[in-house]
């Protein structure tokens, strides 16, 4: 994976990096590839607060590009809509999913 840019988001609490994969010989790696290989790019990143958008593999070629976004809370998760959520869910632990809807159920009140 090469990483094409990386950017530190202040304001949203997350380091947005945009990725190239050039998966050559191999399948299109899925999503829980790129987030298990982005942990491992992000050291000290938690797995429940990653989230993999716009990945997109060209027709024909072995290259898929696409952003991660990794943030640092799951407070700071919330500014993702709730299908962004529900994709991942099968990817979390746990841990993250329920403190973001605890959250977003004590906001309501």
């Amino acid at each position: 994976m090469e990483i094409v840019s990386r950017t530190e988001n202040k304001l949203l609490k997350r380091v947005e990096i945009d990725f190239k994969w050039s998966h050559k010989g191999s399948k299109t790696p899925s999503k829980k590839e790129v987030m298990d290989l982005v942990k491992t790019l992000e050291p000290g990143s938690n797995p429940d607060f990653i989230v993999v958008k716009n990945c997109n593999t060209r027709y024909g070629q072995a290259l898929t590009t696409g952003q991660a976004l990794i943030y640092e809370s799951a407070d700071a998760m919330t500014v993702e809509p709730e299908y962004i959520h529900e994709r991942h869910k099968g990817f979390r632990s746990g841990n993250a999913t329920e403190e973001s809807s605890e959250e977003s159920e004590d906001g309501g009140e």
